[in-house]
């Protein structure tokens, strides 16, 4: 956490326990709720660590709809909190509408970039780590064919499939990968049954690998893939624990360390646009007890020269975002 943390703090020379007036931050998790296992609890994570070592205090609100965005930023802005923090593009749009109301106070928004002097955007290089477990998946899979299962239908996931589909077929140019998403609206983030069904089609088709881009829905993922006897792969947070001995690996995000670099920064932070990946600690492939008997020395050496390839530029992903396409596919 600290070399990330180094990358995203700008001004955390500042202590929080420098000054009596600083503000108290707040987080706004996106639809989904906190405790997703995924992407808003990464963030929770984040802000727990922050509370814990700094021995302060922050405000959070659970979004119960999409209408909600605006209004909840704009309460806490009024009532003084500073830095806000937003774990999630959706919030784009509102924060675009609201930030320049608020000329004082900082917000920090995560996977969007938000074009406003008082906003520090952070994204991830998830292309990147999603393709180091791309090339997890294809030399441990048997059967040749792997599956992709994402939340919402958005530019954003379609990031994760490219990158994942590109790393399957460096490692197996005869792969094969099954991809669905979840869904066009808010609600793809949070369906598990529909999670596991899409997963249970794409094993009946082969599968023997599945990855999830879906928050909450990813739970029904690795539950199906566990029932059926396969392997899943987990995003954002490290869900090896959800299934253990049936999650290859996930792909993990470091939201926790960007949430609390920003609460550590505070009011006084350092705006702009910050891209985070290996380099800096901010993605990983999760290698812990539950999965260590899944991953043998060569998938091991496999991911890790994958990385070192990307991070010496000898490979280089291909970034949807760039071009609203994905060559592989």
């Amino acid at each position: 956490m600290e070399k990330l943390h180094s990358v995203l703090a700008g001004a955390a020379a500042l202590s929080l326990a420098g000054s009596a007036a600083v503000a108290e931050p707040a987080i706004i998790y996106d639809v989904g709720g906190k405790f997703d296992k995924s992407f808003n609890e990464s963030a929770w994570s984040g802000a727990e660590a922050w509370k814990e070592e700094a021995g302060g205090s922050y405000r959070e609100i659970e979004l119960q709809s999409e209408a909600q965005r605006e209004q909840a930023i704009r309460r806490l802005a009024e009532a003084g909190n500073n830095p806000i923090v937003m774990p999630g593009f959706s919030f784009g749009t509102s924060l675009s509408t609201v930030a320049p109301e608020f000329p004082d106070t900082k917000f920090v928004i995560i996977d969007m970039v938000v074009d406003q002097p008082n906003v520090r955007s952070v994204l991830f290089k998830e292309h990147e780590g999603s393709y180091v477990v791309g090339v997890i998946a294809a030399m441990a899979s048997e059967s040749g064919t792997l599956g992709f299962v994402g939340g919402m239908d958005i530019p954003l996931i379609r990031k994760f499939a490219c990158g994942y589909v590109q790393g399957v077929m460096a490692t197996n140019p005869n792969a094969r990968v099954i991809q669905n998403m979840t869904g066009t609206t808010g609600a793809a983030w949070n369906d598990p049954v529909k999670g596991a069904e899409l997963t249970r089609a794409q094993i009946a088709e082969g599968a023997d690998v599945v990855y999830h881009a879906a928050g909450g829905t990813g739970i029904g993922v690795l539950q199906a893939a566990a029932d059926a006897g396969i392997l899943g792969i987990g995003v954002d947070a490290n869900q090896n624990y959800l299934q253990p001995g049936s999650v290859l690996t996930s792909m993990v995000k470091r939201v926790d360390s960007a949430v609390h670099a920003a609460f550590s920064d505070g009011p006084e932070m350092e705006t702009g646009i910050v891209e985070i990946s290996f380099a800096e600690g901010g993605i990983a492939y999760a290698l812990d007890e539950h999965n260590a008997p899944l991953i043998s020395d060569e998938i091991k050496a496999g991911a890790d020269s994958a990385i070192e390839m990307i991070l010496a530029g000898e490979i280089m992903v291909h970034n949807y975002f760039a071009t609203d396409s994905c060559p592989d596919s």
